[in-house]
């Protein structure tokens, strides 16, 4: 059996050990708070260029987020 690993609840998982905000990591990664939400609901999936923003905000591969 497939286990699917979310980006967004890869995301969520790695802001909240960093005990930051949504506000924080979507100024820090440059998109809207609404943005980050979808993405951490798996609404939405990050563009290429988004993940890599993301991932550098929260010290991470951006490799790491699909894995």
């Amino acid at each position: 059996m497939e286990v699917v690993v979310y980006v967004g609840d890869k995301i969520r998982r790695l802001r909240d050990r960093r005990a930051i905000t949504q506000e924080e990591l979507a100024e820090k990664a440059k998109i809207t708070v609404a943005a980050l939400s979808r993405i951490e609901r798996n609404n939405a999936e990050p563009r290429p260029s988004t993940r890599k923003r993301l991932a550098e905000a929260l010290g991470v591969d951006p490799a790491e987020l699909v894995e």
